[in-house]
């Protein structure tokens, strides 16, 4: 404002005061504007140092918190490889991720999006639990969604970044992100869901580090627990055949299980909550064609009637809320834990 006013005053002066003042304010405003972009670079740039010296930190805490509990997958790919925050570690769009079942997969109060139904029916989303069996066929599709995910921010930076809907600017500005971007779309998104109250039945956190994912699982199940993820022998985007080898339940009867489900996010962020009435399963597959091994995580949900009728599983397996028990297989990225018997 300083410059338009001088500029202005200059005006008076003659057109070569102007022309000089001008290069003035160019001068400024990118000299500004570079300041802007080496603050953006001096922050990422710590935060990748700090993300660096925090590995071993990171296993030390799960280890302190979770003695008896190897690192799952999911965890541990995140913490070796996990990308540098930023608009680089973002899905462009819900496309860009076929088997990632997102918003509707776990967030039962929520309507089917347009298009949800047409895009699903030839791959196995939900099924019945009486599906749930050595011999069962299905159309899965399993992508290494870990391999181009965001890093775990170390938890004393997470706290230090704003994560709220009315705080969005000044995260699309930290992590310079155009706030008329898909990206920008996406940080929205995941924030809201966060925000949103659970159904009933259920309690829920979005965890911004590793060490408050850990935290709420151990508030809720202990620190004896057990945690694990889908591992797909040979990841592949395609719609395959895959056959059920055997199943095994893990949680124990009428025990609560947390499932963490990693968000779409500029860092790691993970949407945890507890389910009650809801069993986990380790189910091995092998490729109908190709014999691929799969070791995959299902959930089974005995009690539906808190979720929206509308939900697209009711519309899929053409059932009501309540009325029979629902299944579902985690993605990669996912990880569910459930208290041991001690």
């Amino acid at each position: 404002m300083v410059l338009v006013l001088l500029l202005s005053h200059l005006n008076i002066l003659g057109s070569s005061t102007v022309i000089a003042g001008s290069y003035v304010l160019a001068f400024y405003c990118g000299y500004y504007c570079l300041m802007d972009l080496l603050k953006l670079l001096c922050f990422l740039t710590s935060v990748s140092l700090g993300i660096a010296a925090e590995h071993a930190d990171l296993e030390v805490y799960w280890k302190s918190k979770l003695p008896n509990t190897p690192m799952p997958k999911a965890v541990r790919d995140i913490i070796q490889n996990g990308k540098p925050p930023g608009v680089g570690a973002l899905s462009a769009s819900p496309q860009a991720i076929p088997f990632r079942y997102g918003r509707y997969m776990i967030r039962y109060g929520k309507n089917p999006t347009e298009g949800q139904l047409l895009n699903h029916q030839n791959v196995t989303v939900f099924f019945l639990k009486m599906d749930l069996h050595g011999g069962s066929i299905m159309n899965l599709h399993f992508v290494n969604l870990l391999e181009n995910t965001a890093a775990f921010l170390p938890r004393q930076v997470a706290d230090s970044i704003p994560f709220s809907s009315k705080s969005v600017p000044e995260i699309l500005n930290k992590f310079s992100v155009n706030p008329n971007s898909v990206q920008a779309e996406a940080i929205k998104e995941t924030i809201a869901d966060c925000e949103e109250p659970g159904i009933e039945g259920e309690d829920k956190r979005c965890a911004t580090s590793l060490e408050s994912m850990v935290d709420f699982t151990t508030s809720k199940l202990g620190k004896n627990v057990g945690a694990i993820s889908t591992e797909a022998q040979k990841p592949d985007p395609k719609i395959l055949k895959y056959v059920i080898v055997d199943v095994s339940k893990l949680n124990n009867d009428d025990k609560a299980i947390v499932a963490c489900h990693k968000q779409n996010y500029v860092y790691a962020v993970f949407y945890c909550h507890t389910l009650q009435h809801t069993d986990a399963y380790r189910v091995n597959l092998v490729g109908a064609d190709d014999g691929a091994k799969v070791k995959a995580v299902v959930v089974c949900h005995q009690d539906t009637s808190a979720w929206n009728p509308k939900h697209v599983a009711f519309q899929l397996l053409k059932v009501k809320p309540g009325n029979v028990p629902i299944c579902h297989f985690l993605p990669e990225d996912h990880f569910v834990s459930w208290a041991l018997k001690h």
